[in-house]
């Protein structure tokens, strides 16, 4: 492309770079205090914040280096004019020590430039919305030379101080019925968030696969983001849509976490093809559209808790699994290749419930040898001993506090 046009067009995205109205400081802020020369990835759904968090980034380390690849008038760009973006940003400050780069999987071969950027000392922060696509380039090109970070929409405490709500149960239900879609919370229409489940299937899957049979595919994913939290298996999903095969639903769902909106969970089991064997359950990106998705109207109030704690695992980098024995556990977790945890999920423990939460959770901790497990509820707190365990029983919104 033309040095003239690039600089026309870096200069327009500058303006893009004040900070918005009611902006919050991202909690993932805080993994960067200081970015030595090496490439950063920040990955996770389109919308979720990838690009704000960038733009605070930049203004944390005091750099304008900024280029929006997604960017409608730069088709034709090459990696090649990467080099001239360089030259654009050293003329202006002087400094391109650092590299800001959003949606860098729009250009094909620009795992080239980050290898080469790296091997001159620079500083390159990346953002990315399809895994699988980053993934592909990284393992090739860049092994060793990356850092990754998942970005989510709005934790709890994210979503109090960008709604000024204080901690407690009634700040907690309108998270788990709203979530954490900055543009969502914002303007509090449902739209948003149906356009974002449409834009993810147009642009980063049908068009990409070349995938056929929109509508079916589409049934699918309404199908799921309504079933959060239950098993599901690519052959039933193949019966109840009529789709070819098995391994087309495999390859769409597949598709589906690459993209970051919904997350396939796996039995517990040592082995790991007892794993691949049986059904996975399925949770979503955000419990919010999960409730706008729902097919009935009026969501299960304990999925949306369930969806939301899954989500904080998932945040905080935990390894997840569900149990299931004679009874079932809802989460098996571990971090960092630490001990194990078993969490239970519900609305609320009553008469009605409790001896089947109890055993459930009992049965995952005798089979993983544990001594204490939890039970996250929407706003009972206790704490007792059941057959020599410690069983606490906790407010999800202080636990995600």
């Amino acid at each position: 492309m033309l040095k003239e046009v690039l600089k026309s067009i870096i200069l327009s995205q500058q303006e893009w770079q004040v900070p918005e109205e009611n902006e919050i400081p991202r909690e993932h802020l805080a993994w960067f205090s200081s970015i030595p020369p090496f490439a950063y990835f920040l990955t996770g759904v389109r919308r979720s914040g990838k690009s704000t968090l960038l733009k605070q980034l930049m203004r944390q380390h005091g750099s304008q280096n900024f280029f929006n690849l997604e960017d409608s008038r730069l088709a034709g760009f090459e990696v090649s004019d990467f080099y001239l973006v360089e030259e654009i940003f050293a003329g202006q400050s002087g400094d391109k020590s650092m590299l800001f780069f959003d949606e860098i999987q729009n250009v094909h071969g620009w795992e080239r430039f980050v290898r080469d950027a790296i091997d001159r000392k620079k500083t390159i922060v990346i953002t990315g919305s399809n895994a699988n696509l980053l993934s592909r380039e990284l393992g090739t090109k860049l092994t060793g030379r990356h850092l990754d970070f998942s970005v989510f929409p709005f934790s709890y405490p994210e979503f109090l101080a960008y709604c000024k709500l204080e901690p407690g149960a009634g700040s907690f239900l309108s998270f788990i019925s709203e979530g954490g879609f900055p543009g969502y919370l914002s303007s509090r229409k449902k739209e948003v968030l149906s356009t974002l489940v449409s834009d993810i299937l147009e642009r980063d899957i049908f068009s990409r696969y070349n995938l056929r049979n929109h509508a079916a595919y589409r049934r699918i994913v309404q199908y799921l983001l309504s079933n959060t939290g239950k098993e599901t298996s690519f052959n039933n999903l193949k019966i109840i849509f009529e789709i070819g095969s098995a391994s087309s639903v495999m390859d769409f769902l597949n598709y589906l976490t690459d993209a970051y909106l919904l997350f396939l969970v796996p039995m517990y089991d040592t082995s790991l093809k007892v794993q691949a064997r049986n059904p996975r359950k399925v949770y979503a990106i955000d419990q919010g559209l999960v409730n706008f998705s729902s097919v009935s109207g009026s969501p299960d109030r304990g999925r949306l808790l369930e969806n939301t704690i899954y989500l904080q695992l998932k945040r905080s980098g935990h390894e997840i699994w569900y149990f299931k024995g004679k009874k079932e556990c809802d989460f098996i977790c571990r971090k960092d290749k630490s001990s194990y945890s078993a969490i239970q999920v519900s609305w609320e423990v009553g008469i009605q419930n409790e001896k089947r939460e109890l055993e459930g959770l009992l049965e995952a901790m005798n089979q993983l040898n544990l001594r204490e497990g939890t039970i996250i509820t929407f706003d009972q707190e206790d704490e007792f001993v059941k057959e020599g365990k410690n069983i606490r029983l906790i407010p999800g919104w202080k636990w995600l506090g």
